[in-house]
């Protein structure tokens, strides 16, 4: 019998073990999906594009249209001078987040990640032969130690990944940060990968600023974004990837080689989605209810610590105050019906869990309370 390539010998596959859904009695507490339906005037956008037949090849990059408003959106909510030119539409931002790796490094160069960073980052690097570079966050409130990203930095360092807010902390990182991270770019000549799909999810008072605002950012910011948590469009696969002409030139070249182009009949209702703020804005209302009420029970049990949870909807919770490790807490939470992820099963993680409040209300209160009944 042939082998298996080795490239995936000792491969993570991050959070998925504690991703399998449980049974109906358990309060899933774990995945990152938005518990709203998606607004239904995009679902009928979507149906009436495959009734008109919309389910032939069409433009890779995404419709003139599709790219055009996602180039308006982000000139809207970010302040982002982009041509539409320079916007792909990919098969969800994971796919985008690969061609960005696959630009910004080589084998065998360094990219640098500020650990806990989100599951999938470090086998994604490994799968194409990048180093990943894992940096610490300051231990109080999870923000980027601008002093150690600066010390890790060598001369074989290509790429510095930003994802704020973030997943797993839920730290939203202020401007004056991503500002020192653009320094360090510019000063040593190194791409940014901006990972900014929760950038409408951010409950601070303070902007969400992309690197690619900051001068000297533009030319080294590739923007990664997409459709599934803001609008509840996760299984609709939907994300897009924009940059320095050049750079898209690469990610064009890499989707026509892979992917081709996302469902064609998609495409319109993408477009139709970004013009739904008013869904937006109530999805962000109630995160930010379910997000008090789930910082109020954790900061109740005897042994948790709880952040501010600034923005994305995750709490990040120390659980060492128990006397259990994390894949211990995880195990014997889910003994008492509660489904979360031991963060050990990233780098930097241990002694964290990380738990979604993006569950309905009802279901957060009865974790709370399963989890107030075991640990008491």
């Amino acid at each position: 019998m042939p082998k298996v390539s080795t490239r995936y010998e000792g491969l993570g596959v991050g959070f998925a073990p504690y991703l399998q859904p449980p049974g109906p009695e358990v309060v899933r507490l774990t995945v990152g999906e938005p518990g709203f339906d998606t607004p239904r005037e995009i679902v009928d956008m979507a149906i009436s594009e495959l009734d008109a037949g919309k389910t032939k090849y069409t433009r890779g990059q995404g419709s003139v249209e599709l790219c055009q408003a996602v180039a308006d959106y982000l000139a809207e909510h970010q302040d982002l001078e982009i041509s539409a030119d320079d916007v792909l539409i990919t098969p969800g931002a994971k796919q985008a987040l690969l061609y960005s790796f696959m630009i910004s490094t080589m084998p065998g160069d360094e990219a640098i990640l500020l650990a806990p960073a989100w599951a999938s980052y470090e086998p994604m690097l490994q799968f194409i032969g990048a180093v990943p570079v894992h940096v610490s966050v300051k231990p109080d409130d999870y923000h980027p130690d601008i002093d150690a990203i600066r010390a890790a930095v060598t001369d074989k360092t290509t790429m510095i990944l930003i994802n704020s807010p973030c997943n797993p902390t839920g730290a939203v990182y202020t401007p004056e940060e991503i500002e020192a991270i653009v320094e360090i770019a510019v000063e040593h000549d190194l791409w940014i990968v901006s990972d900014e799909i929760y950038a409408r999810l951010n409950w601070m008072d303070y902007p969400h600023v992309s690197p690619a605002s900051i001068e000297g950012g533009a030319e080294r910011t590739l923007i990664v974004n997409g459709w599934s948590k803001s609008w509840a469009m996760t299984g609709m696969r939907v994300g897009f990837l924009t940059g320095p002409g050049a750079a898209m030139k690469a990610a064009m070249k890499s989707q026509a080689n892979s992917a081709s182009h996302i469902p064609t009949f998609m495409m319109e209702a993408a477009r139709v989605a970004l013009s739904c703020d008013d869904a937006v804005d109530s999805f962000n209302e109630e995160y930010k209810k379910r997000r008090e009420i789930m910082i109020q029970g954790l900061s109740e049990i005897p042994g948790l610590r709880v952040g501010e949870c600034e923005g994305a909807f995750y709490a990040y919770v120390d659980i060492t105050g128990t006397g259990m490790t994390d894949i211990e807490f995880a195990d014997g939470a889910l003994e008492a019906g509660v489904q979360l992820i031991p963060a050990s099963l990233i780098t930097g993680g241990e002694g964290f869990v990380r738990i979604s409040y993006a569950a309905d209300e009802d279901q957060i209160i009865e974790g709370i309370n399963r989890l107030k009944a075991w640990l008491s």
